[in-house]
């Protein structure tokens, strides 16, 4: 397993996003993620299956210090002592002393940056998380939180796959020292169909998603691709025995533009 460095954390490059999975079925596929090897597990309080993610890690018997975890608090949380009570929370579901990422999951102006972010790095101080960073952040939104955070902040996690351009923000987290996170990196299943990337793919004998995450980790980016299917799992992390060449890379970037964006909600921030 390859890994994405940043800001004195080393963040496995393929994770297992688990937006979507609920109940049993969560649990027993982040239990068979974690057997065939990944050390990389995305939850989110807004997702309502932290207790399952915990289960499936404990089912797993991998050792603690080996997975690295993340989850994320909603942004109704952000007042300083909900923010940190809410944190406590979400590991009494998960079952942990701490996470290794706390991550602020969208921006929220109706609460001062300034007042989240201590609160967020107390939550660090107090052990509860090693890192802490944000998701779905503007280049704007980056800088200011950068400047108002009394720690490091690790990383911006976002939508990138080879349809939405992100080199605006891949800048800013470079600048910093910050890692980029991708979520959706398969674009919600469209990459499967795209023909430019199955061609890509005979030349490698790899499928259209695995370029596609060959693609974004060679950026050194982390990608947390989320499935439902045992079969699939395999496939996101076969992706270590090969590598695109330049003219390939290229040839990805450029199928991506500002429009490609398929999270987008009416609370959104304005993006770059």
């Amino acid at each position: 397993m390859l890994f994405v460095e940043a800001n004195g954390a080393k963040i496995p490059a393929i994770g297992l996003g688990t937006w979507e999975l609920r109940g049993r079925a969560c649990a027993r596929l982040v239990e068979q993620a974690l057997r065939l090897g990944y050390r990389h597990i995305d939850t989110a309080q807004m997702y309502d299956n932290e207790r399952e993610v915990g289960e499936g890690l404990r089912l797993a018997g991998v050792k603690r210090d080996q997975v690295f975890l993340t989850t994320k608090i909603w942004p109704s949380h952000f007042a300083p002592h909900d923010l940190e009570r809410s944190a406590k929370e979400s590991l009494v579901r998960l079952r942990l002393t701490e996470v290794d990422l706390l991550l602020l999951h969208w921006p929220n102006p109706q609460v001062p940056l300034v007042e989240t972010l201590g609160a967020l790095a107390r939550v660090r101080q107090q052990g509860l998380a090693r890192h802490i960073g944000v998701s779905n952040f503007t280049v704007a939104l980056i800088e200011e939180a950068v400047a108002l955070c009394p720690q490091p902040l690790l990383c911006d996690q976002v939508e990138y796959h080879p349809y939405l351009d992100q080199t605006k923000v891949r800048e800013a987290c470079a600048r910093h020292g910050m890692a980029l996170v991708a979520y959706s990196p398969v674009a919600r299943g469209r990459i499967k169909s795209d023909r430019a990337l199955q061609r890509i793919g005979d030349r490698y004998r790899k499928t259209a998603a695995q370029i596609c995450l060959r693609w974004l980790v060679q950026q050194g980016v982390a990608a947390i691709p989320r499935t439902s299917k045992l079969e699939r799992l395999s496939e996101n992390i076969e992706i270590f025995d090969f590598e695109l060449s330049e003219e390939d890379m290229q040839q990805i970037s450029a199928m991506g533009s500002a429009g490609g964006r398929l999270t987008d909600f009416g609370f959104a921030p304005k993006w770059d």
